[in-house]
């Protein structure tokens, strides 16, 4: 039994509940159902963890200091939708309490775990019981009951805050009605629970446990919500009270969280004006990372897997790795499994390894979508036991776009390589984004802040408006070659009224281009486009 975890070792049990977590992410996808269709419970938590993960992996676990800003930093940053927003809240509040200790005694964990549930609480504007809170309500009392009943060891009070917390989770239908319409607990709590277990886990030595099998979908009791965009941002350099921010937001719709620390805010709101929202916050800092689901697609796509888990998989599944909501609801619609990140938020073999297994797949092509992310790519598809995994160089995410138009599921990856790579070749990537800092490459001289053009990943061009850059861009590269498609994907921060300008100017100079605008581009730049 343990009496006592130094940092290292607290930072292995997360490392491993993050991997135990992953068993259950289907299940708690399919467990939820509140506050609307919203059904990526499981997904959320998951990615907060994975965040954490990472920064583990940066940290110096011999502090605990390092440890616990692991833990809080790394899960704000990560933190996706309602569920996980409110796990971060958890655990800055656990890290909070441990973060000047040697070491974790039954004590400090008690005291952790209350401390979490209590920063839970404060972070949400009207909590509601029957969710999440109520059972990390029930694990705090259940570890503090532990202690006072002369609880010696860890494992001893992760024992009694999974006992109380495992009772409030099945007391959470007769707290919140559309639970018990439903039938099921609340998803986020039974998340909740798995990282408690994982963390008991690890300190027992259990091995991972095996993926439940998944009868049915809750979803399958609801009809579609009013709002219908879930709508996330993370910003830098905030300056202004976490209370203004979440005033100038509140009337765009509900189910909302905006939380923060160290200059950066997380928001989390369903709306259905995601691109108001989105142009509304950026006022308040330099926006790093957008996120929208369209909650009533996603409810579709989760009724259609209802009754299909006894079917063989089709032979090939697709896993890219994308940023920008528009660009990640495309990659979707094209069939394939999304990876966070991009440029400035790689993400780790860990998040690739990640997707390529939760594919049921026996083959998987993997699209790494940017230069830096091919070989954390191939270093994933060499670990993924019991695969066939192929993955295609894409250095950007038009070619990327341009491969995953060739994706078919029902055909084996030996068809679909050369086809895919073959058009992720011919495509051109054009992104217009601003200069991080004055530099001279290429004989292209560019001023901090100006707005900047690549091409194919290489910088290109300056100009003194996005539009410009833009146009400039299409100009080269529509003259060098045949060209018929230009996609456009657009930042929120794009007005109306310049990109009707932009596009008559374009279709007005290259009337042979069939031109399609979406909202959604990669976060940190004004526009993406793609020529094919």
């Amino acid at each position: 039994m343990t009496n006592k975890l130094p940092p290292a070792k607290l930072a292995e049990a997360f490392r491993y509940a993050t991997d135990w977590f992953a068993v259950y992410v289907e299940e708690v996808n399919a467990l939820n159902v509140y506050p609307v269709p919203d059904g990526d419970t499981g997904t959320n938590m998951h990615l907060t963890l994975q965040s954490v993960r990472r920064e583990l992996d940066l940290a110096d676990t011999s502090k605990m200091g390092e440890v616990a800003r692991a833990i809080s930093y790394g899960s704000l940053l990560g933190a996706r939708g309602n569920s996980g927003v409110i796990t971060s809240q958890i655990l800055k509040g656990f890290a909070e309490r441990i973060k000047e200790a040697a070491s974790v005694s039954p004590e400090l964990l008690a005291q952790a775990l209350e401390e979490g549930s209590r920063m839970g609480y404060k972070a949400v504007m009207k909590p509601v019981e029957g969710t999440i809170l109520t059972v990390s309500r029930g694990v705090a009392e259940g570890a503090r009951e532990a202690v006072e009943k002369g609880a010696a060891s860890l494992e001893e009070v992760l024992q009694g805050a999974l006992q109380r917390g495992r009772e409030a989770s099945l007391r959470t239908p007769e707290l919140l009605p559309v639970l018990k319409q439903a039938g099921v607990v609340d998803a986020g709590g039974v998340g909740l629970l798995h990282l408690i277990e994982g963390l008991e886990g690890y300190l027992e030595g259990l091995p991972l446990p095996e993926p439940p099998k998944i009868e049915r979908y809750a979803q399958t009791a609801f009809e579609e919500e009013e709002f219908g965009y879930c709508t996330e941002f993370l910003m830098e350099g905030v300056a202004e009270p976490i209370e203004q921010i979440r005033e100038a937001v509140s009337s765009f719709g509900d189910s909302l969280l905006v939380v923060g620390a160290e200059g950066y805010v997380k928001g989390h709101i369903h709306t259905n004006d995601p691109d108001g929202l989105l142009a509304t916050v950026a006022r308040y800092g330099r926006m790093i990372r957008t996120k929208v689901e369209d909650m009533s697609q996603q409810h579709t796509e989760i009724l259609s897997m209802a009754g299909a888990a006894d079917e063989a998989p089709p032979p090939t599944g697709l896993v890219v790795v994308a940023n920008g909501w528009g660009l990640v609801k495309a990659f979707r619609g094209f069939g394939a499994r999304v990876v966070a990140g991009g440029q400035t938020a790689n993400p780790s073999v860990q998040d690739i390894l990640d997707a390529i297994r939760s594919l049921p797949n026996p083959e998987v092509i993997v699209l790494p979508n940017n230069s830096n992310v091919i070989m954390a790519a191939q270093q994933a598809a060499s670990l993924a036991e019991g695969k066939t995994v192929h993955v295609i160089p894409t250095r950007t995410m038009g070619q990327g776009l341009a491969a995953s138009v060739f994706y078919q599921p029902d055909l084996p990856s030996s068809e679909l390589l050369p086809e895919m790579e073959e058009a992720s070749m011919r495509a051109a990537t054009l992104e217009v984004t601003r200069a991080s800092r004055s530099v001279e490459i290429g004989g292209v001289s560019v001023t901090e802040g100006q707005p900047i053009g690549l091409r194919d990943d290489k910088l290109a061009l300056a100009a003194d408006t996005p539009e410009e850059a833009l146009f400039n861009l299409v100009s080269l590269a529509a003259r060098e070659n045949e060209r018929e498609i230009l996609t456009i994907f657009h930042g929120a921060t794009v007005t109306k009224e310049a990109l009707e300008a932009l596009t008559n100017r374009i279709t007005q100079a290259f009337p042979e281009l069939s031109i399609e605008i979406h909202p959604g581009g990669p976060d940190l730049y004004d526009y993406l486009a793609v020529l094919e």
